[in-house]
């Protein structure tokens, strides 16, 4: 088993829990933020800095405003899923909002991970972060 292609059938992606497709969508979410910030030769706690422009709750709200243009049905279909998902608390410097907009994005980037549609994640997250 590659553990980096899991290519789980659809049936398998449905049975795993919302909350679980965004633990793993945060996991996803932060290599790709690294993975663009390594590029810019800064130091580790340069780059902690500047991922925080791409990990909170409301930068992620915003970027999900530049993904709806493009998503397709069932995209759309899971993001409302993650979005709509009860979640315990809500962190400081967050609407529930923008958490629940965060939550259905790394829902979906979980979703898109766990079905090998490494590709189609990648161009949406240069989409919802084009590249500065």
């Amino acid at each position: 088993m590659d553990s980096f292609d899991l290519h789980l059938t659809p049936a398998e992606i449905g049975a795993i829990p919302n909350l679980t497709l965004a633990y793993t969508g945060d996991a996803v979410f932060e290599l790709l933020v690294r993975s663009r910030l390594c590029r810019l030769g800064k130091a580790p706690g340069e780059l902690n800095a500047m991922a925080l422009s791409y990990v909170s709750a409301p930068a992620q709200a915003e970027a999900v405003k530049r993904l709806f243009p493009v998503l397709t049905e069932e995209e759309l279909a899971v993001f409302k899923r993650g979005r709509n998902t009860r979640v315990g608390s809500i962190p400081k410097g967050a609407s529930p909002e923008q958490y629940h907009a965060a939550t259905g994005l790394e829902t979906l980037f979980g979703w898109l991970w766990l079905s090998g549609a490494h590709e189609r994640l990648s161009r949406l997250f240069e989409t919802a972060f084009p590249n500065e």
